[in-house]
């Protein structure tokens, strides 16, 4: 009797961790749909699930599912879950040619819309491949039918970290990651110092005009493959650069003078330096208040140097001030603002009291030349009198 339960307990098992049989999968005994396969485009990696039960009713199992033609790699294989309803057997591997389990990828590149109409070449990379039937019968004929799940991702590399927020001393990310974004992974920061590792804390009255503001877009928890390239940043009065007026630090081939690149296209960081001014139609706030978008390029680290490259086929925009009139809208956003102080005030007080104390000097001076002038008259009528009745007499 206690070798039939344990019998009972180890065949349990065996179902519930690496085995399933069709006497288990119920109402999911089916013939395979195309929707039995679900693809998460993560960042980092891709991941598949595909409902077995229909797998097991062609006469398959998990072992027998191949990716792309990858066999005996475990870093390949399919895991299978029996904790969801209805179960799946799981691949995972890593977005990265050459260790993506056979993966293909393929870049393509479009001229640019919307936001990024300013551009002639947008790139979006496409990753894909194909889990199929490995069919095990030995023999003439077969009455399996083949199995193909096939998968695809879609990554644009062209991204809008557009800037909203008024504090840059808690910047943070907002994101909705659809799938096949990266946007998840960049972030940018504001410092004081060349050496980014002092952030630039924004004081309440705003920072000194002409004061170095130091940028860096970094991407984290990304593949190695792509490199961080900035096509432009600019900076609009408003929060949403919708019919605002901006002004452009660099767009492609173009950087003004006052704006310094220092890294750009050759790591998964980039970075510049800018000088703070102010938007002259704020000139009566005490501080100018901007905020500053890049648009950022996730490149092939072995095609970031034709892009920073420049060519006729890439459009060229004038540095200088504009109002953008496309409607801008991203999913997810980095915020951060900056702030200026539209005029020094302490010297404008410090020079109103000089002024005044000049002005109450110059008063009480010219008081005591009128007095000591009625002095000597008065003392010249009374001489002349004196002298005149001496005479009389």
């Amino acid at each position: 009797m206690a070798l039939f339960i344990l019998l009972i307990l180890a065949s349990f098992c065996t179902v519930g961790q690496t085995a399933l049989i069709l006497n288990n999968c119920g109402t999911e005994a089916r013939r395979p749909a195309y929707t039995d396969i679900t693809v998460v485009c993560g960042t980092t990696y891709i991941e598949l699930a595909i409902e077995i039960c229909p797998v097991i009713y062609t006469g398959y199992n998990e072992s027998l599912l191949i990716l792309n033609h990858v066999m005996g790699d475990q870093a390949c294989s399919s895991t299978l879950d029996t904790t969801v309803s209805p179960p799946v057997t799981k691949f995972r591997f890593p977005i990265k040619e050459g260790s993506a389990c056979g993966s293909n990828f393929m870049t393509t590149s479009a001229a640019g819309t919307g936001v990024f109409s300013d551009f002639s070449n947008i790139q979006t990379v496409n990753i894909s491949g194909v889990v199929r039937s490995h069919d095990p019968t030995i023999g003439t004929v077969t009455y399996n039918a083949e199995l193909k799940y096939f998968y695809s991702c879609a990554y644009p590399l062209e991204y809008l970290i557009n800037n909203t927020r008024v504090d840059v001393s808690s910047s943070s990310i907002v994101l909705n990651d659809n799938n096949g974004s990266f946007v998840s992974t960049l972030s940018m920061d504001l410092y004081k110092d060349d050496k980014y590792t002092f952030p630039l804390i924004m004081p309440p009255q705003g920072i000194e005009l002409r004061t170095p503001i130091y940028v860096q877009v970094l991407a984290t928890n990304l593949t190695k493959q792509y490199f961080v390239l900035l096509d432009r940043c600019y900076v609009s009065v408003s929060p949403k650069p919708a019919n605002s007026t901006s002004f452009n630090l660099f767009v492609p081939c173009s950087v003004h003078p006052l704006t310094m690149m220092l890294e750009n296209g050759e790591s998964q960081k980039a970075r510049f330096s800018f000088r703070a001014f102010r938007f002259i139609e704020q000139q009566n706030e005490t501080v100018s208040t901007y905020y500053l978008h890049c648009i950022t390029r996730l490149c092939d680290r072995s095609t970031c140097s034709f892009f920073r490259q420049c060519h006729q086929k890439r459009r060229r925009r004038d540095v200088k001030s504009s109002v953008i009139k496309d409607n801008i809208s991203q999913p997810s956003t980095l915020t951060v603002a900056i702030k200026a102080k539209s005029q020094d005030h302490t010297s404008s007080l410090n020079e109103g009291t000089k002024d005044q104390h000049h002005n109450q000097s110059a008063a009480l001076g010219l008081g005591i030349a009128v007095a000591l002038l009625i002095v000597v008259c008065v003392a010249a009528v009374l001489l002349a009198v004196s002298l005149y009745r001496k005479q009389l007499r």
